[in-house]
């Protein structure tokens, strides 16, 4: 058989291997920081950002402060009790980047909500949080990731928030912490803790602005094109809706066997005032229709009617009722037909705070 390259050709080409060899080898110290990312562009060690995952974790608790702390230059993964796929609210499937087995050592937290109910029931993954915590910078929680830190008992003596549809239910969950619902955010220090679904991007700002500065935090908003205002007096919980809520349902559902059909046309309002409006179909007479919103609005014993502006008024409702704190509220009622269509109404209910606690 004819060789392909002579001696001397062999030993230059093994000597050509060796060097880049050589070279490889010696050069992957500074290829694995750079892909780890070990410090950020000022030269400083990257903070670790955990985020937990679950089955059945809201998308945006963890998508939203990912984005984030990614954007801000932190080195950001997510970790889940055991690694696979899980999948997530809303059917998104996800793989963690580690388990609580392999985990890097945190300096943040991240405790997003969603399906938490088995995650506050695992006690390994409560022993992860609290084994983390002790070294870490912030715990950070979103939505009713809340209860799954306030199982730990670090929120014990301290104030949080949740998503606005779970306050009282914490409140009795975690009878040590206080619990506010009128705020978007919650800054115990160490402790943090965000209302629902997107104000975990303002709780993950708040955290970035701590530890990078406000400016940081300004440019990651700015280039998400995120409207991020760290003075907002946002809270959903807090709106005058809750008041309609409580009687009607996150929802707003008009049940009932007279009414065939509704739908919420507007609701829109703020922390002292809030107005419903829905058009209904049904044909029940409108004097009628109007008694059943009424049977309905005095499902809530706080609510009492009162004298209408118009007492000769058939379509109109008053009334008043006590709020939070020994405030006043008055609400009023209307039911007006959708002109040129039978058996259509167009139903109004409007609530105002009259007289603070």
């Amino acid at each position: 058989m004819k060789k392909l390259f002579s001696t001397p050709a062999l030993t230059l080409f093994g000597a050509l291997v060796a060097a880049l060899l050589w070279l490889a080898v010696s050069n992957m110290p500074r290829q694995a920081e750079a892909r780890s990312g070990a410090h950020d562009e000022a030269g400083r060690p990257r903070k670790n950002v955990a985020i937990l995952i679950f089955e059945g974790v809201q998308i945006i608790d963890y998508t939203g402060p990912f984005e984030v702390f990614g954007q801000a230059g932190f080195n950001t993964f997510t970790v889940a009790e055991k690694a696979g796929p899980l999948t997530t609210a809303m059917g998104m499937v996800v793989t963690p980047n580690f388990s609580i087995e392999n985990s890097p050592r945190p300096d943040i937290i991240v405790i997003p909500g969603g399906d938490v109910d088995p995650t506050v029931a695992n006690a390994k993954v409560i022993k992860w949080i609290r084994d983390n915590e002790r070294n870490a910078q912030h715990v950070l929680s979103v939505c009713n990731g809340a209860f799954i830190l306030a199982r730990t008992g670090l929120l014990d003596g301290l104030s949080t928030t949740t998503f606005y549809g779970l306050i009282d239910e914490l409140k009795t969950f975690a009878p040590k912490t206080k619990v506010l619902s009128d705020r978007r955010y919650v800054d115990n220090g160490k402790f943090i803790s965000t209302a629902g679904l997107s104000s975990g991007i303002d709780g993950a700002l708040h955290v970035v602005s701590k530890v990078r500065g406000a400016g940081r935090a300004q440019m990651v908003a700015l280039n998400m094109e995120y409207n991020w205002d760290p003075d907002s007096k946002y809270a959903r919980a807090a709106l005058a809706d809750r008041h309609i809520r409580k009687i009607f349902g996150r929802m707003l559902r008009l049940e009932s066997p007279a009414v065939a059909n509704s739908t919420v046309v507007s609701t829109k309002g703020g922390p002292e005032d809030w107005e419903v409006i829905w058009e209904v179909q049904s044909a029940t007479p409108a004097p009628e229709l109007l008694k059943l919103l009424n049977r309905k609005l005095s499902t809530d014993a706080s609510w009492r009617p009162r004298e209408p502006d118009a007492p000769t008024e058939t379509t109109a409702s008053a009334w008043s009722f006590s709020g939070d704190e020994g405030a006043v509220w008055s609400g009023r009622a209307s039911l007006r037909p959708v002109a040129g269509t039978p058996d259509k109404f167009t139903l109004a209910l409007k609530i105002e705070r009259t007289r603070r606690g």
